[in-house]
């Protein structure tokens, strides 16, 4: 009897008894290739997409792997979306306002100037709209997002010059991430969007006044306060800056209902991971820049109160004429007017009391 015939005849049990066995496909190991926008010497901001690629592959035991590649590898680093976009990569790790100039309501998914904090944008992607609303935008790029990462709220930047009043913003040439530049615009300065690993060199030659990134630990590695002493405080561009996974559509439909779950959870691993990080880190490396020097100033009142009247004006326009924005931003301004109300009676007082303390 042939074997055709004996599996036909005898059935399964029947292949077994007669020492057959059938063959056996074992699980197509899955490999994906991560572009990242930032340098690799940034242990915190670079590292999330590290912690997720990790997680990946410990929760699948292998059999799911990514890759990460920095930014200028793959392709450049504000190339990432294209990326995902066309299928080149399966995934991204980036700051979603980098790419406002597709479409404004990108800056909502990172911050928008006096926006909400880190809290409260993880609350507002959790357990409010946040996600919803973000995932039906960018389902037009082909991406499925995930949170990847905050950095808490953000340093105001160094600045070659003192700021003294809102007149010195004026022809100010300023490295400023994305969306913010748009509101330094109006104030009179001259933004800059220039790639994480190509600051230091753009700051030293004068070819601009003034730059901002993140914070004291990201800062000092990237060696800004050799050129510029003057640090100010706050970024009010950024109250709590959120990083992305974007994943590539079909890549992510194409994915098991297994292995999208430990995609979403590792991404929630990676994005509460990086801002323990810069909590962590950042107060140490500021001790270390003051003593190396630099000299730690808030903006004026000044500088804020225009900035704000500018940023309120913007919003407004951009809600008569971008429907995407409108639908996004009307959601986000109702649930941060509930969430500065709630935080004024808790973190704010609590906070400001233990500040003032003697520890």
């Amino acid at each position: 009897m042939d074997r055709r015939s004996l599996i036909k005849h005898a059935g399964v049990a029947g292949v077994l008894a007669a020492g057959v066995a059938p063959a056996v496909h074992a699980q197509a190991t899955i490999r994906w290739r991560l572009a990242s926008s930032f340098p690799k010497a940034l242990d915190t901001i670079y590292g999330a997409a590290d912690v997720f690629a990790k997680g990946v592959s410990e929760m699948s035991g292998g059999k799911f792997t990514i890759s990460v590649h920095p930014g200028g590898e793959l392709m450049p680093a504000f190339g990432v979306v294209d990326g995902v976009q066309q299928g080149t990569v399966e995934v991204a790790h980036t700051a979603p306002y980098y790419f406002h100039g597709k479409d404004e309501t990108f800056a909502i998914g990172t911050a928008i100037p006096f926006g909400l904090n880190s809290r409260q944008l993880t609350a507002w992607f959790y357990d409010g709209n946040g996600m919803k609303l973000m995932r039906e935008f960018y389902d037009q790029y082909n991406i499925v997002n995930f949170c990847g990462g905050n950095t808490g709220a953000q340093m105001g930047g160094w600045y070659r010059k003192e700021i003294k009043g809102a007149a010195d913003i004026k022809g100010l040439k300023m490295r400023i991430g994305g969306f913010a530049g748009r509101v330094l615009e109006r104030m009179g300065g001259v933004p800059q969007n220039i790639p994480g690993g190509e600051i230091y060199q753009a700051l030293e030659k004068g070819t601009i006044d003034a730059t901002e990134w993140v914070g004291p630990y990201d800062d000092e590695k990237l060696g800004f306060q050799k050129v510029a002493k003057n640090y100010y405080y706050p970024g009010w561009w950024e109250g709590g800056a959120q990083l992305d996974f974007y994943i590539n559509k079909a890549a992510f439909n194409g994915l098991s209902a297994e292995n999208k779950a430990i995609v979403e959870h590792a991404a929630a691993n990676a994005h509460t991971t990086m801002q323990a990080m810069y909590d962590s880190r950042n107060p140490a490396a500021l001790k270390r820049l003051v003593a190396g020097g630099a000299k730690v100033l808030p903006f004026p009142r000044a500088v804020m109160d225009e900035a704000f009247k500018q940023s309120m004006g913007l919003y407004e326009e951009l809600s008569a004429k971008n429907a995407n924005w409108k639908k996004v931003y009307s959601d986000y301004a109702n649930f941060r007017r509930d969430q500065n109300l709630w935080f004024r009676f808790t973190e704010a007082r609590f906070d400001s009391y233990m500040q003032a303390a003697k520890l």
